[in-house]
């Protein structure tokens, strides 16, 4: 007689089942218009960004603005909320989405004029 263990198959179910393998933007990402480091990370169940590092020196009072605060999930890999424009200290209204390897955030002024960025991971 073989006998099966159920083990593996509740290891599996388990792997399947699990939440914490759905895709996330957690980490650090870089702008790659201004080499801006970006810190996205958890906060109270919504997503939230701080800048953490600048390539230039003339922006370093940036780090530690937040630049997305609660953005909440909208959809598979997608957040909606506000993000900050660094460039001109205006809000708009932002779509979070991640991308294969790329993050990509596009701010929208009056719900159609939008412009955004595809940001990578730092390693």
């Amino acid at each position: 007689m073989v006998r099966i263990s159920r083990m593996p198959l509740a290891a599996i179910a388990v792997v399947l089942l699990s939440p914490a393998l759905a895709a996330e933007p957690f980490g650090e990402w870089v702008r790659p218009s201004t080499g801006a480091q970006v810190r996205f990370y958890d906060c109270g169940g919504k997503l939230c960004g701080k800048i953490v590092a600048v390539k230039d020196k003339s922006r370093t009072k940036e780090i530690g603005m937040v630049i997305l605060n609660g953005a909440v999930k909208s959809g598979d890999n997608e957040w909606k909320g506000s993000l900050l424009d660094t460039d001109n200290g205006k809000t708009y209204a932002g779509v979070v989405t991640l991308e294969g390897d790329g993050l990509n955030l596009k701010g929208c002024a009056l719900g159609i004029i939008c412009q955004g960025e595809t940001w990578r991971k730092v390693k």
